[in-house]
């Protein structure tokens, strides 16, 4: 049975992938101007002014799209409350082998360095909400982990899990991998950040 829902899933996002390209394509053929120069859009308002914004991405150098998500304890958390501070994405479920690799790095990560780090379960995957609690207290996790059913993995377009993206703490995304991390690459990475 779970084999069948991971398949919908992946169907549903590479759908809803396809479905944003020709959304964008036809938005690109507007009226509007708009010019991309390093990373930030130049658009012309209706008054003819330039108006210079970073755009909203999912590439590096992009503002990272905004969501709000509850965590286990039912809490609504966004991105942006964030702002000000570095901040990793994790994208998992219980199921996964690498996600389940890479959680003491993250923990051990996240206790050791200035980093925020928002794990995001893909709980169309999951049995239970319980199963995400018990895995929580099983590696010892004190990050939050937020639930996912399906609207942010599909907006950041996650087909492989775990996906992890830094957002640097103007919310402009600077690194995205995907596939399990360990600390030194979590490191890495961070030092990167501003």
């Amino acid at each position: 049975m779970k084999k069948y829902i991971i398949i919908a899933v992946l169907v549903g996002m590479f759908g809803w992938a396809i479905y944003d390209f020709v959304l964008e394509s036809d938005e690109s053929g507007s009226n509007e101007e708009n010019v991309e120069e390093d990373g930030f859009m130049i658009s012309s308002d209706p008054e003819g002014e330039e108006v210079d914004e970073t755009k909203v991405g999912l590439d590096i150098g992009s503002e990272a799209p905004d969501f709000e998500l509850e965590n286990l304890e039912g809490e609504k958390v966004k991105l942006s409350d964030y702002r000000g501070q570095k901040v990793m994405l994790n994208f998992w479920a219980t199921w996964c082998p690498p996600c389940r690799a890479e959680m003491p790095d993250m923990q051990k990560f996240y206790e050791e360095k200035d980093i925020e780090i928002l794990a995001i379960d893909l709980f169309e995957t999951e049995q239970s909400l319980m199963d995400v609690r018990n895995f929580r207290d099983d590696f010892k996790l004190t990050f939050p982990i937020l639930i996912d059913e399906g609207d942010v993995s599909t907006e950041y377009q996650i087909l492989p899990i775990p996906t992890s993206y830094f957002v640097d703490s103007e919310g402009i995304i600077s690194h995205k991998s995907m596939g399990a991390m360990n600390y030194e690459m979590m490191i890495k990475e961070y030092e990167k950040m501003d």
